[in-house]
Parts: structure tokens; C-alpha cells; sequence
């Protein structure tokens, strides 16, 4: 059978629901898995039994969509799609690429050597982004601080974890940030970072157990006005830490319950010119992994 992703999902009647999406058709799993935690619950010490579990799900539902169907604005009244987690929270990596390294060092009044430190320290840099409940899904709205004259998205990779931090698979992320409020002082960042409508998920959680990153481009392109305004990729070969790195750090002293989503860094960042405005489309794409689009508010 050909790869799956877990998603989520709003139905009109019934609210979130639990789908499984299969090429271009999702197919509804909430009788046997009512939220992402029950299974990732269930995924614990037996990740590949329990997607090779889901994947004969598929073919007894009794609910199937057209998943161009969910492709609609959050609104209670029609399909759409959520963001494809419940109860995780979502932490972010700081610094895994060099050109993270080198914006990081131009936006900061004080030259950024932390940044240059934190690049080639043995700790890498981990912060707390986001709580699942407030992130949001795919052609929802993403914010921009209105106290903040400097605000960038992050297109990033993400790994999507049991709470035994084991990796079940792999999702698209956008660490909606504000440059200038990070930039004025290292100690800043959770405001820079952590804000309403701050961070956004893709479609679904491409179902994956991997130990090592996958070779796939990261794409990003912003839209103003129906013109594109910016449009750049990196390669996810050229992330410096490796997945041992990040997930034995994001474990020490620290328990996921629910499980986890771990967004990975940028390695995209727009000129220093950019800045992000009301009405502006960001939309990331991941080979082979999901695709995520937002329009971009005022918070």
C-alpha cells in the first residue's frame, strides 16, 4: 500500500476527526482512534506494527473524502482541515543551519556571537513554541506581532513523536517569527517566538519512522497581492545536527505525555529587506512529506 499520513480533520456535524489520507482520498478512522494521542499511545514500543495497523484501517472505512474537499477556510460549517495534533505541544530548534547562524548574527545589535557559540556548542538550542490546542492547520490564519517591524516565517521539518520519543513521522512547520524583538536582545526570543497564532502545521503527519534525515528539499514561496514575492528552498542535508542530537536533548530532564512535535530549524531565511504584512500567503511545501499555506494576520 502506498504511504500514509495521519490526519485531522473538521467535519460540520461531527467536528475533529481522525483520517487517514491515502493519494487523494482521507479515509475517516475516528471510530477505532478518537484523537492523535490515543494513537500515538498505542504506537509505544511497536511504531511500525502500529502504522502497519492503521494502514488495514483504511480499507474498512466506512467514511471516505475527496481530500480536495477539506482544502477550505476554518469555518464550523464546512470541511477543513486541522492541524494534525491535539495534546502534543510543539518545541523548535534553533541554529541547525548555518544560514539560521548567519541571519541570526545580522539582526543582532550586539554582533550575535551567542548565536555562533550555540552553532558549534555540543547543546543544541531548544525552545517551547507552541501548545497543540492553539497551533494552527493548514489555510488557517498565521499572526505577525503588531509590536514587532521585522517578521519572518520559518519553514522547517518536523518529527512527530510517541511520548517514548520515538519518531512515527514527519511533518511541515512555520515558526512564525519576529526578527527585530529577537534581535534587540538574545533573552527576548519566547516573545519573539511564542504568540498568538505563532505556529502552523501541514496537512497531515507523513507516517515515517526514521533515524536519520531523509534527503528532500524544503520549498517556501509568499505571495502579496497575487504576486510572489519571495520564493527560495533549502536541502534537508544541510541541517547540522543530527536527529540522536536533538531528540536526546529534547528528553533529558523533560517528559512528553502526549507525545511531541520537534520542528527542526530554518535554513531559509528572507532578505533583510522583508518583512512580512497583513494579507501576505505563505505557503511551504516538503517533497514528499505534506504541503502547508497560511494567510497572515495582525495579532
Amino acid at each position: 500500500m502506498n504511504t500514509i499520513k495521519l490526519v485531522r480533520f473538521h467535519h460540520p456535524e461531527h467536528n475533529a476527526r481522525i483520517g487517514l489520507q491515502i493519494e487523494d482520498k482521507v479515509h475517516d478512522i475516528s471510530e477505532h482512534f478518537v484523537s492523535i494521542t490515543e494513537w500515538l499511545k498505542s504506537s509505544e514500543g511497536r511504531v511500525t506494527e502500529a502504522i502497519d495497523e492503521l494502514k488495514a484501517l483504511a480499507s474498512t472505512s466506512q467514511q471516505v473524502y475527496e481530500s480536495s474537499s477539506l482544502n477550505n477556510a476554518p469555518s464550523n460549517d464546512n470541511f477543513h482541515w486541522l492541524a494534525p495534533i491535539d495534546e502534543q505541544d510543539v518545541w523548535a530548534s534553533g541554529v541547525t543551519y548555518e544560514r539560521s547562524r548567519e541571519a541570526r548574527q545580522e539582526e543582532s545589535i550586539d554582533g550575535g556571537d551567542v548565536y555562533a557559540r550555540v552553532y558549534n556548542a555540543v547543546r543544541p538550542e531548544l525552545f517551547y513554541k507552541a501548545k497543540g490546542e492553539n497551533v494552527v492547520g493548514h489555510l488557517g490564519n498565521v499572526g505577525i506581532r503588531e509590536d514587532a517591524t521585522w517578521s519572518v516565517p520559518e519553514p522547517e521539518l518536523g518529527l512527530v513523536m510517541n511520548a517514548a520519543l520515538e519518531i512515527v513521522g514527519l511533518t511541515a512547520g512555520n515558526d512564525m517569527s519576529s526578527r527585530d524583538i529577537e534581535g534587540e536582545n538574545p533573552l527576548y526570543l519566547p516573545q519573539a517566538k511564542v504568540y498568538t497564532a505563532s505556529c502552523a502545521i501541514g496537512t497531515g503527519i507523513l507516517l515515517k519512522p526514521i533515524e536519520k534525515w531523509i534527503k528532500t528539499n524544503i520549498k517556501i514561496s509568499i505571495t502579496r497581492s497575487n504576486k510572489i514575492i519571495v520564493v527560495d528552498s533549502v536541502s534537508t542535508e544541510r541541517i547540522k545536527r543530527t536527529i540522536k542530537e536533538l531528540v536526546d536533548y529534547l528528553g533529558q530532564s523533560n517528559t512528553h505525555p502526549y507525545g511531541v512535535v520537534l520542528l527542526t530549524g530554518t535554513g531559509i531565511v528572507p532578505p533583510n529587506e522583508f518583512t512580512l504584512e497583513a494579507g501576505d500567503e505563505v505557503e511551504i511545501i516538503i517533497d514528499g512529506v505534506t504541503t502547508l499555506k497560511n494567510t497572515v494576520i495582525i495579532v
